[in-house]
């Protein structure tokens, strides 16, 4: 596996794993200098629920460190095109911002995009920037770490991104809103398994018809069996 270096600083990427949906597992590129990381392809909505978690605790214990402010322009760590900057709606709600590939290799976020993608950070509403920059004048951007005058912008001049906090109550929500998908995720579907073996257990009854068609009153044990498990599947639904 070839090395992926940083769109922002060019240094080598860290790579970590992650499980993908479905089978196999999602190997993100990680810069905690530059608080950024490279998708390939359509990798940010192929990890699973689990998978998120991890990586949201993964960005929490490095939030301290030290960040370097994104460059400009940003090449493609796998064709050094240029990123086009793109705008997004998030499914809980919510506008983050990334950089993409035209050729289609992948793009590049910030950890802070990517939580704002995942639910996990709130965005102010017009009010309440209005009282935060009673007491603070100037934020940095969570999307590219400029400096953002709130007294008179409620976006970042720079890449448009709009004025967000890290809330604990999203924190929570998003949280066990992952969790409760990973767990419905690796739960078995009870009513699939029930519909396979009942399907399984006919297919047997019309087998055994054909051997014992000549067996005038014999009972067909196998629509028994389909019959009794169709009893047990209507005591696992209640």
């Amino acid at each position: 596996m070839k090395p992926t270096p940083c769109p922002s600083c060019r240094q080598t990427m860290v790579k970590h794993r992650f499980e993908r949906l479905h089978h196999g597992e999602v190997v993100l590129d990680l810069c905690f200098a530059c608080q950024g990381i490279w998708f390939d392809d359509f990798e940010s909505v192929q990890i699973t629920p689990g998978g998120i978690v991890e990586l949201f605790k993964l960005i929490h214990e490095h939030r301290d460190d030290q960040r370097q402010p994104l460059r400009e322009p940003l090449p493609c760590p796998r064709c050094q095109e240029r990123l086009l900057h793109g705008l997004d709606v998030a499914k809980h709600g919510g506008r983050f911002n990334y950089h993409r590939c035209l050729q289609k290799h992948g793009r590049f976020t910030t950890f802070a995009q990517f939580m704002i993608e995942k639910g996990f950070v709130r965005q102010l509403n017009p009010l309440e920037i209005d009282a935060l920059s009673a007491k603070v004048g100037i934020v940095r951007c969570l999307g590219c770490g400029a400096p953002v005058d709130i007294r008179r912008d409620h976006v970042c001049g720079h890449c448009r991104a709009p004025i967000a906090i890290l809330d604990p109550g999203a924190v929570e929500q998003a949280l066990a809103r992952y969790q409760q998908a990973e767990v419905r995720r690796t739960t078995p579907d009870v009513e699939m398994l029930g519909d396979a073996i009942v399907m399984r257990e006919r297919e047997k009854s019309r087998a055994s018809r054909l051997k014992r068609e000549a067996d005038v009153g014999m009972v067909d044990v196998a629509d028994l069996l389909s019959a009794g498990v169709g009893i047990v599947w209507g005591l696992l639904r209640r």
